[in-house]
């Protein structure tokens, strides 16, 4: 990232696309390893819900972030390749902020509903997760709620 910012070289849409890439997967791997780390230091392999709903709503919004920015770096692929002429045109700086954003918006949204599906299921047991990493699934596996919708938005989105 930093070769990306300091070479004016590298100023090309291409490269601002594998910048946000590799800005979005430092982002994912700081949400999960801290915690992995607290937790092998003190032997203690639990989350607690809000820590998890956290996480796991961090998680969701990298990820599909991570999907979105590679299908933009294949649009941007495919006009470097099918519109080589026009290429600096179609793929302005304007054009590649805009498909970031709109990429970090929609991975917004989607993890917000899935954050809010959870949070409208009642639970049976303790709200303690015994894993450093939480899913969606570990919430499903604890709740005493109807599950039918929220396993089928899962599914959906996956």
């Amino acid at each position: 990232m930093l070769a990306i910012i300091i070479d004016s070289h590298l100023h090309t849409p291409m490269y601002f696309f594998l910048c946000s890439l590799s800005f979005n997967d430092i982002s994912l791997s700081t949400n999960i390893i801290p915690k992995m780390l607290v937790n092998n230091q003190v032997q203690d392999q639990s989350i607690t819900y809000s820590g998890c709903l956290t996480q796991s709503g961090l998680v969701i919004v990298f990820v599909y972030l991570e999907n979105f920015l590679l299908a933009v770096m294949a649009y941007d692929r495919y006009a470097a390749i099918c519109h080589p002429l026009r290429y600096t045109v179609i793929m302005n700086l304007c054009l590649c902020v805009l498909l970031v954003m709109v990429s970090m918006s929609i991975s917004i949204v989607f993890s917000l509903l899935h954050s809010v599906m959870v949070l409208h299921l009642s639970f049976c047991r303790a709200l303690e997760i015994p894993h450093f990493f939480c899913e969606l699934t570990q919430f499903i596996k604890l709740t005493c709620s109807d599950t039918l919708f929220l396993n089928i938005l899962v599914y959906i989105s996956s």
